[in-house]
């Protein structure tokens, strides 16, 4: 495993790695260029199945031409309503290839939800993933006048159903086959037919401040940031990466699938979200993108590990991490790393830190990135201390992903690091704002120019929402959102992210939503981290019958109240929570209160849970 303190493996790659101007051109030459190369994995029931890239490109021009046997015209939209998973790759490079839209929608989405975005999106085939989707989509059909066809990607329990409208995956694989060998050349000029300018994807915002907006994507602004990733995050066919944020989300699509495709790294698909722990130490990727949620939960899982351990145990682990911090903070500090101190952390390795890297999964990396929300720096500080280096990037979706990213070799923590090759990032004088300029910010937002016009301003320039600074050299911090600042009524400006970032350093909080615009001091509404919970419950004898009961238990709320002043020791006086509640529902992503990155919806919660905030007030 590369060192902490010589990061030569990251040293960029300015070649272009495959060529193509649009996405289908790019994925085509990548399948001729590696032909028998494993291009993905999934494992099903206990089995890993392989794909090579000769694969891929058989069954993605069978999809492409079903689809245009199935009145797929060129320019019209296609969407995915599934999960993470092989199928879902497959029909996404089908849709590019027969000259089509995509479009994903989130698996959790309910009917009325899949209704909007297919009718606003003008979906005319609908790719759904098993019978629960299938449902949605039935239920939806009948106010979707330009819905033609639905498939079906896993029949399973499904074998006797028969509707016109609804085929299978393998059904349009052999339509595919049959319509291309009896219109020879028409999938040569579908998939060359869409120009580099065009409209590639769409990526609909969350909607947490109304109904969510298409942000459209061409081929060009897409293959800008997928290129410029290998500049910073340089990746080869050595690599390999795993599969499971969700592929409508504008991380996993761009930053993971297509650069992957584009860099010829190997994508292992996860068996469920719930698996992710498992997967990723059969896995032991060697990059790894993850959202600071799942960091969170890695560093929870050592932590109670090491809480369980014997005296000797802990006490090796405490010495090895002392001493990978003490060389954390000569490379944060750009100073050499002395010989004695290598040795030491050699040893510390042996006797700990090792385990911790194979206990998590992460003992082949050469790098994390993390992004999509903010992060502790405290976090960052204890995966350099294992010796992996951990990148913050910062984007959106109608940034294409990533506008800025931490240079490996010059981590500054509590920042996003400097503006992407392909972009320029400044900030708005009036505002703190940051704006965004460049061929990756997107085209606007699907039949709404008046939002388009709200967000792009007449010189080009993005406006994120995002509230920030910059040093010197270049650096940007981001302080909050514009909108979730808060003013106390005292008059004071409080950016909340930043505690509840702290908080959730704490193996037993999940999330926080700090509260007090215009109130006289600060609160939090407090989601707590179940399985951890749940072991200091059983090992401090305290009854629960459920999750409700657990999160009322005198001895949970005293000991959140414990993390809680832990955390208000580094702020000041008025920046410190003097009132808190927990959340009795156990939330999950098909719950309205969360993002589909599971983040909690500020507005929502607040609105939602305003009765217990007023009692923490009165």
């Amino acid at each position: 495993m590369p060192r902490l303190w010589n990061l030569d493996h990251l040293a960029p790659h300015h070649d272009i790695v495959t060529p193509g101007d649009t996405v289908p051109r790019m994925f085509w030459n990548a399948v001729a260029a590696r032909g028998d190369a494993v291009m993905m994995r999934q494992k099903a029931f206990g089995l890993w199945q392989a794909w090579s890239a000769r694969d891929v490109g058989v069954i993605v021009r069978e999809l492409a031409m079903g689809l245009a046997a199935a009145g797929l015209q060129p320019g019209d939209c296609a969407s995915i309503l599934s999960n993470t998973r092989v199928e879902w790759v497959w029909f996404d490079m089908a849709v590019l290839s027969a000259a089509g839209i995509s479009n994903g929608i989130y698996p959790t989405d309910s009917a009325g939800q899949v209704q909007f975005l297919c009718e606003d999106s003008d979906t005319v085939v609908l790719v759904v993933e098993d019978e629960e989707q299938l449902d949605k989509a039935l239920e939806a059909r009948a106010r979707l006048p330009r819905l033609r066809k639905i498939v079906l990607i896993d029949p399973a329990g499904l074998s006797r159903y028969s509707d016109p409208m609804v085929t299978t995956l393998e059904a349009l694989r052999r339509e595919g086959a049959a319509y291309d060998q009896a219109h020879p050349g028409e999938f040569d000029r579908l998939r060359e037919l869409r120009g580099p300018d065009e409209l590639a994807i769409l990526i609909y915002t969350s909607g947490t401040t109304g109904k969510p907006k298409g942000a459209m994507h061409s081929h060009r602004g897409l293959l800008v940031v997928v290129q410029g990733l290998n500049v910073f995050l340089p990746q080869d066919e050595r690599d390999e990466r795993m599969c499971f944020l969700p592929l409508c989300h504008v991380a996993e699509r761009v930053v993971g699938l297509y650069a992957s495709i584009y860099t010829g790294t190997r994508m292992n698909f996860v068996e469920n979200p719930d698996t992710v722990p498992e997967n990723v130490r059969e896995i032991a990727p060697t990059v790894f993108g993850g959202v600071p949620r799942l960091w969170e939960k890695f560093y929870s899982a050592v932590t109670i590990a090491v809480k369980e351990a014997g005296p000797l145990q802990q006490a090796l682990y405490a010495w090895a991490l002392s001493v990978g911090h003490a060389v954390a903070e000569r490379v944060l500090a750009g100073q050499p790393v002395g010989g004695w101190l290598k040795l030491k952390y050699h040893l510390a390795g042996l006797a700990a830190l090792n385990n911790v890297r194979r206990f998590i999964g992460i003992q082949r990396c050469r790098f994390l990135v993390t992004g999509a929300a903010p992060i502790s720096p405290d976090l960052i500080r204890w995966y350099l201390a294992l010796g992996l280096p951990m990148l913050e990037a910062w984007g959106q979706t109608e940034s294409g992903g990533i506008s800025t990213s931490m240079p490996p070799g010059r981590i500054r923590l509590g920042t996003i690091g400097t503006a992407s090759a392909y972009n320029e990032v400044c900030l708005d004088p009036a505002t703190g704002e940051l704006l965004v300029r460049g061929p990756n910010v997107f085209m606007g937002y699907l039949n709404q120019p008046e939002k388009t016009a709200e967000t792009i301003d007449a010189e080009g320039w993005l406006h994120t929402g995002d509230v920030g600074a910059a040093d010197s050299d270049g650096f940007f911090r981001i302080t909050d959102r514009m909108k979730d600042i808060i003013i106390t009524a005292g008059g004071k400006n409080i950016t909340p992210s930043e505690w509840e970032n702290e908080l959730k350093f704490s193996p037993y909080v999940t999330d926080a939503v700090v509260i007090g615009d215009r109130r006289a001091y600060l609160s939090a509404i407090v989601m707590i981290e179940l399985e951890n919970v749940e072991k200091f419950a059983q090992d401090h004898d305290v009854p629960f019958s459920n999750y409700a009961s657990l999160a009322r238990a005198p001895e949970i709320l005293a000991l959140i109240q414990a993390e809680i002043e832990t955390v208000n020791k580094k702020f000041a006086r008025v920046e410190q929570i003097k009132r808190f509640f927990l959340l009795e529902t156990q939330l999950s992503a098909e719950d309205e209160e969360l993002t589909p990155t599971m983040k909690l919806k500020r507005s929502f919660v607040q609105k939602k849970y305003a009765e217990q905030i007023e009692a923490m007030y009165r």
